[in-house]
């Protein structure tokens, strides 16, 4: 499961009628299920696509979503995640999966339903000498439509570019919110506020609620049994698998912020590339989504840094990464660009690296009999979906 899938044919249209699953919100809510066919850890956009079509694919068998958080969970890595979908990050070898990715976006994962995706082009900007693509254009002309993103760079300092017309942007988030919603109509059961814990032949779930102190507690713990688990938690999912049942993974993560741009832009303006640091149109400014170098060191807590002597909420690598940009893109220099005091200021999340590498494609990965470590990490917004459907289609033809 770690390499290229064949290219995912359209899952099928369930052939019997489905009894609508269940959602338990919150402790109020009894939950006495005690078995599951399939249990999925994590309800962001990997974990509710696989969710989705296991009950497609598979839909005598029974399924049971777990989520730590809400739906979708505020602090998880999907909710922050740039959702922009480009060729320019397909792999070689993944151009199938890419575009199964890209019309199960159109068409909301194959329901048809309306979702915010915008065909919004992506233009890479590139310094003087650049000769590793041939389709290459000046600067000024492939930006010729968007003053607005011509403003905030030096054409002379990166007087070469490429575009992508095709790419798209969306919100990852609507996309988790509306696979699951889906699921559940499909059958599958949604158990929201609760931390799982992985034990042998299942799960341990341990449902969560708010004291009037504003303290998450632990109101009830739960055990279940699982045929199948798959998890899907991000960046946690390693350690979930590592502290519960002693499993070394060879998966990394990394923590990545998201500085905002305040300056206009507009429905089409293009998002703009360089140094590997993009800029998403995004609420009337920008959002930037830094690159990713290297994992981050187990224990590692992200902290603020400083610039010119001033605490700013961006750490340190991020801060060397948009100083050295500013001469090529002196809007990054101005005013616009909010820093912060601590870390708390600015938004960002723990990123899954599956294998532990900054460009490695989504992975579905089989730890032990009846469990999968499911995995988007940067290039979920390229690849997820194919990676979730992937999985579900192996799955679907064990049985």
């Amino acid at each position: 499961m770690t390499g290229p899938e064949p290219h995912p044919a359209q899952a099928p249209a369930p052939s019997l009628p489905h009894r609508a699953g269940r959602v338990w919100a919150h402790v109020g809510q009894p939950f006495h299920e005690d078995a599951c066919d399939f249990l999925v850890i994590g309800a962001g956009r990997m974990g509710a696509a696989c969710a989705l079509y296991l009950r497609q694919l598979a839909p005598g068998r029974s399924l049971l979503l777990v989520e730590e958080g809400g739906l979708p969970n505020e602090e998880g890595a999907t909710i922050l995640a740039p959702g922009v979908w480009t060729a320019h990050d397909i792999p070689a070898g993944y151009g199938a999966q890419a575009e199964w990715t890209r019309e199960q976006l159109l068409g909301a994962l194959g329901s048809g339903k309306a979702l915010e995706v915008e065909t919004r082009p992506l233009v890479e900007l590139f310094p003087p000498g650049t000769d590793a693509f041939p389709d290459l254009l000046p600067t000024p002309d492939a930006l010729a439509s968007a003053p607005d993103a011509l403003a905030l760079l030096d054409p002379a300092r990166l007087p070469l570019a490429r575009t992508d017309p095709r790419a798209l942007t969306y919100r990852p988030g609507s996309v988790s919110l509306l696979a699951a919603q889906q699921a559940i109509s499909l059958g599958a059961g949604l158990l929201l506020n609760t931390r799982a814990e992985l034990v042998p032949g299942g799960v341990r779930l341990h449902r969560l609620t708010v004291t009037n102190t504003h303290q998450i507690v632990v109101h009830e713990t739960r055990q279940v049994r699982a045929g199948v688990v798959i998890v899907a938690a991000g960046a946690a999912g390693p350690l979930l698998v590592e502290q519960g049942l002693g499993l070394h993974t060879r998966h990394g993560r990394a923590y990545r912020q998201f500085p905002r741009l305040n300056l206009p832009s507009g429905p089409h303006t293009p998002a703009l590339r360089t140094g590997g640091l993009t800029l998403r149109p995004q609420n009337g400014g920008y959002t930037l989504v830094p690159a990713i170098h290297h994992r981050d060191p187990h224990g590692y807590q992200p902290g603020g840094g400083s610039l010119t002597g001033v605490p700013t909420g961006l750490r340190r690598e991020v801060l060397e990464d948009l100083v050295g940009l500013m001469d090529a893109v002196p809007a990054l220099a101005g005013g616009g660009l909010e820093l912060g005091r601590s870390s708390a200021d600015v938004p960002g999340a723990w990123l899954a690296l599956p294998g532990g590498r900054p460009d490695a494609p989504p992975q579905a990965e089989e730890l032990a009999p009846g469990l999968h470590l499911l995995l988007g990490g940067p290039l979920a917004d390229t690849l997820g979906l194919a990676a979730a459907h992937g999985l579900a289609a192996h799955l679907a033809r064990l049985g």
